[in-house]
């Protein structure tokens, strides 16, 4: 499974309609959907579709055909990012009608056909389950902590100043297993 990390556009026509794909992560989805109906609010449809993995690693999935006729373009465009395993990812269409109509056929095919355009040219990350820990340690340890972590790619969620520093970091069971023996005796690990 993989994801998108930034929005990728791509333009696909089909017999003078255009299909303007836009793919981003799944967190994002609301914010573009609202730029693009402000940017084009002269197209005829806004199609989306998404899939995401909720707290219990499970893939949820939703799409909308946007007033085209139903299932010519939310599913056909949920199929493609499904057929490509992309989680936390979504696309929208924003469709002009250019006069000619492309019947249910025509319809399921550019809306799939937009939505791989877009892919072959996004990047993508492959996608790890990540598990939160807390590091505890002393105001001296800090430095030498901070830049351990930068040095295995870790990323700090938070950071908590008290008689200690409790440190918040989100990994994988991999690079959890290797950090383990990389911290001095000094650092708690909860």
């Amino acid at each position: 499974m993989k994801f998108v990390q930034k929005e990728f556009s791509c333009t696909f026509e089909e017999k003078k309609s255009k299909f303007i794909a836009h793919l981003m992560p799944y967190d994002l989805f609301d914010e573009v959907m609202i730029r693009l109906k402000n940017e084009h609010p002269k197209a005829r449809h806004h199609v989306y579709a998404y899939r995401y993995l909720n707290e219990f690693e499970q893939i949820v999935e939703n799409s909308g055909d946007d007033g085209e006729p139903k299932g010519t373009s939310g599913k056909p465009s949920l199929a493609v990012l499904a057929g490509n395993e992309l989680i936390n990812t979504a696309v929208i269409i924003v469709r002009y009608f250019g006069g000619i109509k492309l019947g249910t056929g025509g319809l399921v095919r550019a809306y799939g056909d937009s939505v791989n355009e877009v892919i072959k040219i996004a990047s993508f990350v492959e996608y790890q389950k990540l598990i939160t820990k807390t590091l505890i340690c002393d105001y001296s340890e800090l430095s030498k902590l901070e830049y351990l972590l930068s040095q295995e790619n870790i990323n700090i969620k938070s950071k908590e100043f008290t008689n200690q520093i409790n440190l918040q970091i989100e990994l994988t069971i991999e690079q959890f297993e290797e950090l383990k023996a990389l911290l001095s005796r000094n650092i708690l690990v909860v």
